[in-house]
């Protein structure tokens, strides 16, 4: 088995974990004949790639691919990393978020989506499949949850529809207030506490690029294309749909 970090364009492999640079959570070094630059990015260190292996470009799509790659050739991974050890870049890096999903609050904090969408997920096991996380240029954060059917369905059996008699149920809807409040009793400040989340009755779709071919959730794709849940999710008037702290 290999663990490493890359995109298709980098055909896949970009960086990858040797025997010196195994260990959870680790993406390891540059794989032989890949330059990796490190571009300082609010705070994060932005990957960029360029190689024998990284795609010269998309098919008919100059705009696209100007857009992908800097001035020096580097292609834009997208994703930001950090060093296991400053001082010894031979231990490798961890990943450290999406770039493009990171966003700031009206106050002018960053979220850092990835590392919250991850700890909410965990904090929400098993009902929460995963999370998409709101909140750009609003004063707080709020968030869609996509449910795992089958935990919500074992936590109200005698429910035998999967919309909203199932999310609207009080079981389900007290178990994912609880789990709210809990989980915003760890937060550190406003870029980790979410205040509000509503349950997704409707699948995510891959026609609408909210997921993606490999079946990973396209944050951006989904709050566009359910904009009027989210505006939902800041409105006075709450409705049967939000869970509140």
């Amino acid at each position: 088995m290999l663990t490493g970090l890359g995109a298709t364009e980098s055909a896949p492999f970009a960086l990858w974990c040797n025997e010196k640079t195994t260990g959870a959570g680790r993406i390891g070094v540059p794989a032989p004949g890949q330059q990796l630059k490190l571009v300082p990015n609010d705070g994060k260190l932005e990957a960029r790639l360029r190689g024998p292996n990284i795609t010269p470009g998309y098919w008919r799509e100059p705009e696209l691919t100007s857009a992908a790659f800097d001035e020096e050739g580097f292609y834009k991974l997208g994703d930001a990393i950090k060093f296991v050890d400053p001082d010894d870049p031979q231990q490798g890096f961890l990943f450290d978020g999406r770039l493009a999903e990171n966003f700031k609050l009206s106050s002018g904090t960053w979220v850092n989506v990835g590392p919250l969408r991850a700890r909410m997920i965990a904090h929400f096991a098993p009902y929460v499949r995963d999370v998409v996380v709101a909140g750009l240029n609003r004063d707080w954060l709020t968030a869609l949850i996509v449910p795992d059917m089958e935990a919500c369905r074992s936590l109200c059996p005698d429910v035998a529809d999967a919309g909203a008699a199932l999310f609207e149920d009080p079981r389900l809807v007290a178990e994912m207030q609880r789990r709210l409040t809990s989980f915003a009793a760890t937060s550190t400040g406003s870029s980790t506490r979410v205040e509000r989340a509503l349950v997704l009755y409707e699948p995510l779709s891959i026609d609408k690029g909210e997921v993606t071919d490999k079946g990973s959730i396209n944050q951006r794709a989904v709050l566009d294309h359910r904009a009027d849940l989210v505006a939902r999710l800041y409105d006075d008037r709450l409705d049967s749909r939000i869970i509140t702290l």
